[in-house]
């Protein structure tokens, strides 16, 4: 059996942010993935390993580096790989760019919430965070909400008006505060262990998405953030007691189990109620959405051959 090996280019080029977020649909009518997740730490790095099996679809494995001191010595920050695995007998597919199944799966993640959960009229989107995983929160949201207005907030402005030029249309915001209130969907991806988005800037009808905490010790939205919002997350299994977006406020009791309205394997509440309520979607990204991603990126692959 051949194996495919999917660079990152070739492969991006065959895919669609809309397709994928069928696929996640599709693949969420399956049985629930069987997961595991290893997490090692080395202040500030992190090694994460997380596999995935669905019936009917497939394995994978994807094991991945975070060194947040890495781009200061011009290095990537994270590195890693993707293995995709035959759920007829076991054997190796396809090895995919894990930068392309990362990129993909992490802002295909939040646009499928996002087309659930924000209101379809939202029109003013801001992102809080010019990195990488930015510019593709650009990218997915334009596919998804085409008629809309996209603003960025960065601590370092610099980096702001570095990533305006990269996306066409892209204004800079100077004030988080009065570029939350005005927007319609807020969807962050820093590297915060302190919440940089308050709760009581926060209006009625607002899609709040978070993206950027994935370690137990991190997160983006204070306590009254998570207090007057409905709460949606990926996946119960991935979040609830790994990252301290959920974690930190559980156990302090701020939040109960209960306020976690649905995760994806729960499609008929995971839903908006009203144009007036403010939705919070916690984008935890596990194994079953790599492996989503990548048998789509993979299928995607094999069609164009």
């Amino acid at each position: 059996m051949s194996i495919s090996i999917i660079p990152f280019d070739e492969g991006e080029a065959l895919l669609d942010w809309l397709a994928l977020c069928d696929t996640f649909e599709a693949g969420h009518e399956r049985p629930k993935a069987e997961i595991g997740d290893t997490f090692l730490y080395r202040d500030p790095d992190t090694l994460l390993s997380r596999s995935a099996w669905i019936d009917g679809m497939g394995l994978a494995v994807k094991s991945a580096t975070i060194f947040p001191g890495n781009p200061d010595k011009g290095d990537p920050m994270i590195n890693g790989s993707v293995s995709v695995f035959s759920d007829a007998n076991g054997s190796l597919e396809a090895v995919i760019d894990f930068h392309l199944v990362t990129k993909w799966k992490t802002a295909g993640d939040s646009l499928f919430a996002a087309r659930r959960l924000a209101r379809p009229d939202s029109r003013n989107i801001l992102i809080v965070g010019a990195g990488t995983v930015g510019r593709s929160l650009f990218q997915a949201y334009s596919a998804g909400f085409p008629d809309a207005q996209f603003t960025v907030w960065n601590r370092t402005r610099a980096n702001a008006e570095a990533m305006v030029k990269d996306c066409p249309g892209l204004t800079v915001a100077d004030d988080l505060e009065g570029a939350v209130r005005a927007a319609d969907i807020v969807t962050s991806a820093t590297m915060s262990t302190d919440p940089v988005l308050k709760g009581n800037w926060f209006q009625p009808g607002q899609h709040i998405d978070l993206i950027g905490a994935y370690r137990p010790d991190m997160r983006e939205a204070d306590d009254t953030a998570l207090q007057r919002a409905r709460v949606f997350v990926d996946s119960y299994d991935t979040t609830v007691g790994h990252i301290g977006e959920i974690k930190i406020p559980l156990e302090a009791g701020t939040i109960t189990r209960d306020d976690l309205v649905a995760d994806y394997y729960e499609p008929e509440n995971f839903t908006r109620r009203s144009d007036q309520e403010i939705t919070l979607f916690k984008n935890g990204g596990g194994a079953h959405l790599d492996l989503m991603t990548s048998r789509y990126i993979l299928d995607a692959w094999k069609a164009a051959k």
